[in-house]
Order: structure tokens, then sequence, then C-alpha cells
């Protein structure tokens, strides 16, 4: 098993800061632990290490620049206050930045730029050239045009995707909690800090409670889901708090800093990645248990005669959701039929389909190729 010092070696990382760190309640951004993190993040450059930061504030900016004190729940207010507070995060960090000889560039991505396999391949390239020029990317959700059905949701997720986009070795998400405990400090005196765990242990998502502080949109929960994302390229992930001294070139150091969340499972290749970073699908389709256990253990492809029913609007090429019986989702991948034509020859064997519809494209509802197991 992976241990901390197998990753403090680690070349390229994705720095999460969320916004309870980023910001005084009601007083805008914290410059002086802004500069802090800064001057760590150019410590971590001057030994080599590519940083990309994903950094959350420009909606909690926006609320103090515009006298704003509860967070807006319609969403054109949200896309206002994080338009006008995005000035002010990009400004901070780029003047910092530069007192350590440092650039830096803004990334505004949206769930459509990582869904579409050709813009996905195109902002993995923008990143890459700006890490060889020795630039920092400052990464945000573009929450200025994002809509409800394409919001990430949180930056934790946004975070772990870029890790598989650039396929970096460590997320480090900073928060305003020291890691991730068996239970929840603020109500469980006895709680204890969970040192090192594995991603697939089931007791993780037990483990994890939700935001409290009004500002992000990301708990502990999220802070997990997002771990079990990064490790599909097989990045480790360390939950610590912004506020600890150091806290950044402490994690790199090996240090026994936060939780640190491991990685068990071989990392994916580049385009099932990319499937499985997808977080919008078009349909649902339930199968049956033998189909399971085929795509399960046989890693095979999914026939029409394993499918029980059909969900939801999709077309050919579309991404869709396979679940059990029980409700689980085994695998998503991309279909070879629309809705229509898989609810024709659903339960039915593959020398069947051009009797069927007339015609036949595939002999497989999703080829292995253009799928991800779960």
């Amino acid at each position: 098993m992976k241990r901390r010092t197998d990753f403090c070696r680690s070349k390229r990382i994705v720095v999460k800061i969320g916004s309870s760190l980023l910001t005084d309640p009601g007083r805008g951004l914290n410059q002086q632990a802004i500069a802090e993190w800064v001057r760590q993040i150019a410590a971590l450059r001057e030994q080599g290490v590519e940083v990309l930061l994903v950094s959350s504030g420009s909606v909690a900016e926006g609320m103090r620049r515009l006298g704003w004190s509860n967070r807006p729940q319609a969403l054109y207010e949200l896309q206002a206050a994080a338009s006008v507070g995005q000035m002010g995060l990009i400004q901070a960090y780029e003047t910092r930045f530069q007192h350590h000889g440092l650039h830096t560039a803004q990334v505004l991505l949206t769930h459509e730029d990582l869904s579409d396999r050709r813009r996905y391949l195109n902002a993995r390239s923008t990143l890459l050239t700006l890490l060889g020029y020795g630039v920092i990317p400052v990464i945000n959700e573009n929450d200025v045009v994002a809509t409800e059905e394409i919001q990430f949701g949180d930056n934790d997720t946004l975070a772990s995707l870029v890790a598989n986009l650039v396929e970096a070795d460590l997320v480090i998400i900073l928060t305003d909690q020291s890691g991730l405990y068996n239970r929840d400090p603020t109500v469980n005196a006895d709680a204890t800090l969970i040192d090192q765990i594995e991603i697939s242990d089931s007791r993780l998502k037990r483990m994890a409670g939700v935001s409290r502080s009004g500002l992000g949109r990301g708990g502990m929960m999220t802070k997990v889901a997002a771990a079990a994302v990064a490790a599909r390229s097989g990045a480790a992930t360390v939950i610590a708090s912004g506020r600890d001294q150091d806290v950044l070139t402490r994690v790199i150091a090996g240090e026994s800093v936060g939780s640190f969340l491991i990685p068990d499972s071989e990392p994916l290749v580049a385009r099932k990645r990319w499937l499985a970073g997808q977080l919008q699908v078009k349909g649902r389709i339930v199968i049956d248990s033998g189909a399971v256990d085929v795509l399960r253990k046989s890693g095979r492809s999914l026939l029409p005669v394993g499918v029980l029913s059909v969900a939801g609007r999709f077309s050919r090429g579309d991404l869709v959701a396979c679940l059990s019986e029980s409700g689980e989702e085994v695998v998503r991948g991309l279909a070879n039929y629309g809705a229509d034509e898989t609810d024709k020859i659903k339960g039915r064997p593959s020398g069947e389909i051009e009797r069927l519809l007339g015609y036949v494209d595939e002999s497989e509802l999703i080829h292995r190729d253009n799928m991800v197991l779960l």
C-alpha cells in the first residue's frame, strides 16, 4: 500500500483553496492569507513542482463588493456576484505572485468544456502549455455563464477533474478543518483525525459531513467524492487545514499533515478518465444480474439482451448510466443507439437488431472501449 512518502516527490499538484479560508465574513478577501499561500506555492515552484491552483472566493468577494450579507439563491444573482468578485480574486493572486517573479493565468471552466472531447483536449493542451512556461494557472468554475445543469457544484470536484485532465500526482484540498475525522468534530469531542485511509474504504462516506460555513458549496462529503475522482488517474488527495503553518510545503515534504486519501486501484487510461469524469448523463439503463457480472468480471461490452428498462432521452453517442436492479450504478458509457431504439431492442439478442429496427449499426449497445466501470 502506498503511503504519504510515496507522493512527497510529486512533480505536478493541484491545490484547491475553499471560500471559508479565502474570505473574512463580510470583509472580502483575506489578503494576508492569500499572500501566505502564494509564498508557499512559489517555494514549491523553486523545488521544481508544477502547481495548478483551483480557487474559490469569487462569489464571496462579489457579495462583499455589492454589500450583500447573505449568499443569494437565484442563479442570475450568483452569476452577477461571481463576475464582480472574479476581478478582485484574480487581481489579488496576480499581484502576490508578481512579488515572487511568477505569472498567473485565469482559467474559467464549465462542465461543457470537459464533457466535450475536443474542448477537453484543448483545455488539457492549454494547461500543460502554461505549466511548461512556468505560469501558475488560477482555475475556477465559470459561474458567470454556467447554468444549473452544467455547474460543477463545488470546486472540490473541479480540482479532481483538473487532476485527471493533466495527470497530476497529488491534490491538496485546503479547508477550515484539520482534515477528515471519524465523526463530526463540531458535535463529538472524542472525534479523531484520520491520518491515512484508502479511497475504497467503506467507512469514508460515513465519516463525511456537510458544509456549515454558508459561503462554500462543498462539505467534507464532496471532498471525499473528489478524492475518488482524482484516484482514477492515480492521484492521491490530502485534506488539510489551510490555516496550518506552511501546510503546502510540509505536505510535499511528506509530513503527517491532514488526512491522506490513498488511490488503491489501477489508474484509468486517458479516454476512460474522460468518460468517468462526466457529471451529466443523458439517460439511464437498468441491466440484469447476468449483465452486471459480465461487465464487472469480464470487462466485456454491454449487449441489448441484458437490458431490462430504459429511461431518459438520449441519442447515439450520448453518455448513459447503466444501473443494477437495486439502483447501483455499474458502468457509464457512450450508447450506440438512442433511447427509442434501445427500448425496442432491450432484452433481445443482437442478431435481432436489424429485424426490430430495420438496420444495424453495432451489435453492442455500449462497446467496452467506450465505457468505464464505476
